[in-house]
């Protein structure tokens, strides 16, 4: 195969794996749309529409140079390469502002959307992907990182927690006794049409980030990998009814979905190095997390109406830890060591900055809704539209 030709075919496969992770925008739109109260559809669809753009902008723009430096690429047009990078981005935000929905305004976290995806998100992607401006000295990271537990979820993860912290869980969400109150889910099939979306844009997620399916054994790796991430999925979301039916006697549809997206989150971090059957184990562990992190978090009032703590915080460090554990190759530079030290790393700088950023824009832009607000709901005083106009709201 001629050079030309090779690089036709990735730059067609790289933009194909840019679509497919397009899926997750309405992936993560639907999802969350259907987990919250109908008085707050619309406000969460909004805010998953200002991130893509925003977000989309402030990378493009500022967020890729800092990441990756100049724009260049031998192997594939490096416009087919920063469409590729500039999909990841709004990930890290939507991890986030799933978990404060309900109670969170729209331009303040807007406002950190952009801050995260033009500097914070970047200096992650630079250490690990990118150009790594820490490499030579005793900082430098030696994790292995695949399409992004750590990079992305972990980092989105560590963001919403120290948002939650700030911002504080729901009206009436957590009695003085300690008791939770259940909040149900508006729309099923939203929430399984959603998590369905973002299953199939870690095809795209997971399969580009090989970089080249321009040769056989590329090929291959893409296609073990997609296959490693889809069983993954499947063990958790399988894994994760079996422990509800267990415990509670019931088949909860939003646990059994998590599941699935925990397992899959698992599998995030090194699909390509594992054989058929470790993805089984990765994606159980991650199906069993997702399970017994929810109430966990709920007993720290840490109110998260999505689950996203459980799913992409937990299970992106799981991930990173597993390819320590199942894929460990010093001779490649894969020690689990590396990895813990990778993990830590990025905790400390994505918390620390994110609850930096995060308390002065609350100081200038309050980013938590009125009670009055919150309880009337933020689609009529963020938007001024309702999704459901016709129902009658539940308070």
């Amino acid at each position: 195969m001629t050079p030309e030709i090779s690089y036709i075919i990735d730059t067609f496969f790289i933009i194909f794996s840019f679509v497919l992770i397009i899926f997750m925008v309405p992936g993560f739109a639907m999802l969350e749309a259907g987990i919250v109260r109908t008085k707050n559809v619309t406000s969460v669809l909004m805010i998953n529409t200002m991130i893509y753009a925003f977000a989309s902008f402030a990378f493009l723009f500022i967020g890729y140079q800092i990441a990756f430096g100049a724009y260049g690429n031998d192997d594939m047009s490096k416009w087919a390469f920063v469409l590729f990078q500039m999909a990841f981005v709004g990930k890290v935000i939507n991890i986030m502002s799933g978990g404060v929905s309900e109670r969170a305004r729209i331009i303040p976290l807007t406002i950190f959307a952009i801050i995260m995806a033009g500097v914070l998100y970047p200096l992650v992607v630079n250490v690990t992907w990118g150009s790594n401006f820490l490499e030579g000295t005793s900082l430098a990271l030696s994790m292995y990182d695949l399409a992004g537990s750590t990079v992305i979820h972990s980092t989105g993860g560590w963001a919403l927690l120290a948002a939650i912290i700030i911002i504080g869980a729901r009206k009436n969400r957590y009695g003085n006794n300690g008791s939770v109150r259940v909040i149900p889910a508006s729309n099923i099939p939203l929430v399984t049409l959603g998590a369905f979306l973002l299953w199939i844009g870690w095809f795209g997620f997971n399969g580009g980030s090989v970089g080249s399916i321009a040769s056989k054994e590329n090929a291959d790796l893409v296609a073990l990998t997609i296959l490693n991430t889809n069983t993954a999925g499947l063990s958790g979301a399988i894994v994760a009814g079996a422990l509800m039916l267990m415990k509670y006697k019931k088949l909860d549809i939003t646990m059994v979905l998590n599941g699935a997206l925990g397992g899959l989150v698992s599998i995030t971090a090194g699909p390509d190095l594992y054989n058929i059957y470790q993805p089984v184990i990765i994606g159980a562990i991650g199906g069993v997390l997702v399970v017994f992190a929810v109430p966990i978090f709920d007993k720290f009032k840490l109110d998260d109406p999505v689950g996203a703590l459980s799913v992409h915080l937990v299970n992106g460090v799981w991930g990173t830890l597993a390819v320590g554990i199942f894929a460990s190759s010093p001779e490649d530079g894969i020690t689990l060591m590396g990895q813990i030290k990778g993990i830590i790393t990025i905790a400390i700088f994505a918390f620390v900055s994110s609850y930096i950023v995060l308390f002065i824009i609350n100081k200038i832009i309050p980013l938590r809704t009125t009670n009055d607000e919150e309880l009337e709901g933020l689609d009529v005083n963020e938007c001024g539209v309702e999704a459901y106009p016709e129902f009658k709201r539940a308070f």
